[in-house]
């Protein structure tokens, strides 16, 4: 049996096997079934499917440095913020990073729910799991792990910066998320900093 991987966007990926040059084993996804497949996911690893754009990879499992309260924290905040975009988070090392769709999902249920006999939201929702796309938008970084402090970020995608910009902190998870998550898919996030 081999392993395979479906994305949010409805693509199976399959995980091939190989060699390299030394002939070490190698693990690779493809949407493609052809050459080895493996059967089953090496030991210490582990599928990742990137937020952005559900592209599949298999990666070293990291160590858990985000605790379990802290990831439902920014679930509740997400869940919480009224928006007409949809957001995922992402968590790698010390970082909570939240990625935001780039399509304004309130016009495009709008669009996809227009056409006749597809008012079903089953439906629109899995046509817009399908066609939305996300980018970096907002992080929080653990600053402190014995405190437990952490800083928020803004991306600026101002051409000349494009980087991270400095949001607030030091400070508990619970205040720094609630203060800033707030504002996403608000104008009011470009005016905080």
């Amino acid at each position: 049996m081999s392993v395979e991987y479906k994305n949010r966007k409805g693509k199976t990926y399959y995980l091939h096997m190989g060699k390299t040059k030394t002939g070490k084993p190698k693990y690779y996804f493809s949407m493609k079934k052809d050459r080895e497949l493996a059967d089953a996911i090496p030991e210490a690893y582990e599928i990742y499917e990137h937020p952005a754009n559900a592209q599949v990879f298999l990666r070293k499992k990291l160590p858990q440095v985000i605790t379990d309260l802290e990831k439902r924290i920014i679930k509740r905040e997400l869940e919480n913020s009224r928006s007409s975009r949809w957001y995922l988070a992402d968590i790698k090392g010390k970082e909570i990073i939240i990625y935001e769709s780039n399509q304004n999902v309130d016009n495009l249920k709008e669009i996809f729910g227009s056409f006749a006999n597809f008012n079903d939201s089953l439906f629109v929702d899995e046509a817009l799991g399908i066609s939305v796309d996300y980018a970096p938008i907002m992080k929080f970084i653990l600053e402190d792990e014995k405190k437990r402090t952490f800083i928020a970020n803004r991306y600026c995608y101002l051409g000349s910066i494009d980087d991270w910009i400095f949001l607030g902190g030091p400070g508990p998870l619970k205040e720094i998320a609630k203060d800033n998550i707030k504002h996403l898919g608000k104008e009011s996030l470009f005016e905080i900093f």
